[in-house]
């Protein structure tokens, strides 16, 4: 039966690698933000970027930030293909047959993790093309790959629930204006916590965004991470994965 769960997750791969389109938004995207966004708060002092982002660089800072909102945005992709599937009719094909509903919710998930891990190389070759200093080693590639992979699997999950039983083409869309925002900018992926008034640094620090955006800083920049925020970014990820599964199984249809 695993051999289910496998054809449909190499299902998603060959889309994301046939498509040029894809490919343009995986690695112009993220380039652009780190580029354009990066470099708007150069001309900080560098007391001032020592004082509140601890790095004289703010590309440095906002790279582990831009990393982590990137798996924010995979979710949406992996709503759009399944609404997708549902219109063209290549749901109701799979439920025919002896594969478990959940490996269409799983095989999902797993394909917005893979798409939004595509952006790391990119995304730090980047940045080192940039000037920007890091600590680049197995460990700290290690841990950046495993907190985003829980990251990925939880937002993926998240929105993957939202459209089990809905084949509307804008429900993706509507779920992107009411929860990416809010949960890029309540987190400390562009800005430090510092900056923020008590309620929403209170928001902050129940944020995925925030753990893996400031475990990524800590891996990266100083080499001395808080690995309970790895434990978070699991729990995070696993919960979602699980009820997804359960969700999927008893609610979606066809179409």
């Amino acid at each position: 039966m695993i051999e289910g769960l496998e054809a449909l997750y190499m299902r998603e791969v060959k889309r994301i690698y046939r498509s040029i389109y894809m490919w343009i938004m995986i690695v112009s995207q993220p380039v652009m933000w780190l580029v354009f966004f990066g470099s708007s708060l150069s001309g900080l002092p560098k007391e001032v970027l020592i004082s509140f982002f601890h790095t004289t660089n703010y590309i440095a800072f906002i790279l582990p930030g831009e990393l982590s909102v990137s798996m924010l945005f995979v979710g949406m992709f992996s709503s759009m293909s399944l609404i997708q599937d549902k219109r063209f009719g290549y749901m109701k094909r799979i439920f025919i047959t002896p594969v478990p509903k959940y490996y269409v919710f799983l095989a999902k998930v797993f394909g917005g993790i893979t798409r939004g891990l595509l952006q790391v190389p990119i995304l730090i070759g980047t940045a080192v093309v940039m000037g920007v200093s890091l600590n680049i080693n197995l460990i700290s590639i290690l841990t950046i790959v495993l907190s985003l992979t829980f990251l990925g699997m939880g937002f993926s999950s998240l929105y993957a629930i939202f459209t089990i039983r809905t084949s509307d083409w804008q429900a993706p869309g509507v779920i992107a204006n009411l929860l990416n925002l809010p949960l890029m900018f309540s987190s400390t992926a562009l800005f430090p916590r510092a900056f923020f008034p008590s309620w929403l640094s209170d928001i902050s620090d129940v944020n995925p965004i925030t753990y893996s955006a400031e475990l990524g800083r800590e891996v990266l920049l100083s080499g001395d991470p808080n690995w309970s925020y790895l434990g978070f970014l699991a729990i995070f990820g696993l919960i979602m994965l699980i009820l997804g599964s359960y969700l999927t199984n008893k609610y979606m249809q066809a179409e």
